[in-house]
C-alpha cells in the first residue's frame, strides 16, 4: 500500500470494512515502537471445558501461509482448531510482546472476523499505556458470536475461507496489520 493511502487507515476506517483484506495496509517499517510479539495463548474460558486450545511462542514454527502471502509470511498465520472450536462461548487470549524504547499511548487492536466476506464478529481493545523497554502480557475476552447450525456446517466445510484482521494503533496511527485465516474442519 502506497505512504499516502497509510496515512488512511484510521481505527474508523477498518471498523467499516465489510470484507477481509487481500493485502497489508501498512509496510513492516511503520512499527517504530519496535514491538514484538513473543508468546501467544487461545484458550476455552467455559465451565466444564476450559483448557489451552493453541500456543505458539517463540521459536515455534506456525502453519505455513498460503504460497503468495510471500515476504510477509511472518505477519500471517493459519489456524487449524478443528470443529469444536465453533462449540466454544467465551475464549481467552494472552499475548506476551515487548516494546522498544519508546512509551506507547492507546496502544488499541481491532480484529474483524470474515466468511465469505460477510462480517461475522469484530472485537476492540484498547492498552492505555505501555512502558519503554519492557515485556508485557495482554489479557483479552473474547464472547464470541451466536452461530446457527447451518453457520457452523458452512464454517467446517470451507478451510481457509474464514479470515480476520488484525490491526494495531497507537493513537490513530496504524502501526501494524496481521491476517489470519481459520479452518474448524476435521
Amino acid at each position: 500500500m502506497a505512504e499516502e493511502e497509510q496515512q488512511q487507515i484510521t481505527p474508523d476506517y477498518v471498523n467499516q470494512l465489510t470484507g477481509p483484506t487481500d493485502q497489508f495496509y501498512c509496510m513492516l517499517e511503520h512499527n517504530v515502537y519496535n514491538l514484538q510479539f513473543t508468546d501467544f495463548q487461545i484458550r476455552s474460558l467455559d465451565e466444564g471445558c476450559a483448557g489451552v486450545l493453541f500456543h505458539l511462542g517463540r521459536g515455534d514454527t506456525p502453519a505455513p501461509p498460503p504460497p503468495e502471502i510471500g515476504a510477509d509470511a511472518c505477519r500471517f498465520i493459519r489456524y487449524h482448531f478443528g470443529p469444536d472450536f465453533l462449540e466454544y462461548n467465551t475464549i481467552g487470549t494472552t499475548l506476551e510482546f515487548t516494546n522498544g524504547p519508546y512509551e506507547v499511548h492507546n496502544f488499541r487492536m481491532i480484529e474483524r472476523h470474515y466468511f465469505r466476506d460477510q462480517l461475522i464478529t469484530s472485537y476492540d481493545f484498547t492498552m492505555p499505556f505501555v512502558i519503554p523497554n519492557t515485556k508485557n502480557t495482554w489479557e483479552m475476552i473474547y464472547t464470541k458470536p451466536l452461530l446457527s447450525e447451518e453457520w457452523k456446517e458452512a464454517l467446517r466445510s470451507a478451510p481457509w475461507e474464514a479470515k480476520s484482521d488484525s490491526f494495531y494503533f497507537v493513537g490513530d496511527t496504524l502501526i501494524m496489520h496481521n491476517r489470519a485465516e481459520y479452518n474448524y474442519g476435521y
